[in-house]
């Protein structure tokens, strides 16, 4: 009744459903009176609603932290429970590398540190399969790990290196991988041949590989494609490899990348931090340029 009283008349309604309008107003005073959290749920029940029912307590605490309200983490995780709402869970998944036992050996130059001083230096890939009404559909992404934005992704019926190289191409082109930065993956057979190898030295890349058959080596990547996976792709069916794509893009550059907090980054979105720290080098640019023309002005003077 409380709902639904701006769209229909409380008499009619306490008729209907055999309840006096008096006991009604009663209940909705003291149902006011005695929840203090009642605004706090609405609050925490809109950004999971907005995130698709994907957010969990730590990702809608910071989105709500971002919007200054002040709420505990443990006040987020009553006030789901309450609710009883909960974010998506991780689910199992298969391995899709293909080592290749003749590749030359590479070095591990990043060791598992999975944090980087700067965008743009250290960057981390992988390829995983999507399945669709059509067949297997192969993903393979750059991710950026300072600031945890996928700044590069390629879609393929195949998993050709031309996949990968595809992905650090368009990192490339967009501005997201710095001269004599890392690109680290597993021993795919894909990161290891020569067609990606002679790629990533025409663009300056240094390339780095974890262990064989040690997951966590690349294990930032394989966090990212299950919570692809699991905050979107397993909650739909896709009858074709078009509408799989539509999805995974929608995904990375709308939700991913521009609204959906990460823990690894204090709770920030990864677009946002990239941005922040693009701004910064190009004020800081302008800044040089400034003191370097006042300089030639002082000695010509």
């Amino acid at each position: 009744m409380e709902v639904e009283r701006a769209n229909y008349p409380v008499v009619m309604m306490a008729r209907l459903l055999h309840v006096s309008r008096s006991g009604f107003y009663s209940w909705l005073r003291r149902s006011r009176s005695e929840d203090p959290w009642r605004d706090i749920r609405v609050k925490v029940e809109k950004p999971w609603l907005d995130s698709d029912r994907v957010f969990g307590a730590r990702q809608i605490h910071s989105k709500l932290v971002a919007k200054n309200n002040d709420v505990t983490l443990y006040r987020v995780r009553k006030c789901m429970k309450g609710l009883g709402i909960a974010g998506c869970q991780p689910r199992s998944s298969k391995k899709t590398t293909i080592q290749d036992p003749d590749a030359p050996k590479r070095p591990d130059l990043i060791g598992r540190n999975f944090d980087a001083p700067a965008p743009t230096t250290k960057l981390v890939g992988d390829i995983t399969y999507l399945k669709t009404g059509r067949g297997w559909l192969y993903l393979a992404v750059v991710i950026d790990l300072c600031t945890r934005m996928v700044v590069g992704w390629a879609m393929a019926e195949h998993m050709r290196a031309s996949l990968v190289v595809s992905a650090l191409n368009m990192a490339y082109t967009r501005g997201y991988v710095a001269g004599n930065g890392i690109f680290h993956s597993d021993m795919g057979s894909q990161f290891i041949s020569h067609e990606f190898a002679q790629f990533a030295s025409s663009i300056d890349v240094r390339l780095s590989v974890g262990r064989k058959a040690t997951c966590y080596d690349n294990a930032a990547c394989e966090s990212w494609f299950s919570s692809l996976k699991n905050e979107r792709y397993y909650r739909y069916s896709y009858a074709t490899r078009d509408e799989a794509k539509v999805a995974v893009i929608d995904y990375i550059e709308v939700f991913y990348n521009r609204m959906r907090p990460h823990s690894a980054i204090d709770g920030q979105v990864p677009a946002e931090k990239m941005e922040s720290f693009l701004d910064r080098m190009a004020e800081g640019a302008i800044r040089e340029q400034e003191l370097n023309e006042e300089s030639v002005k002082l000695l010509a003077a």
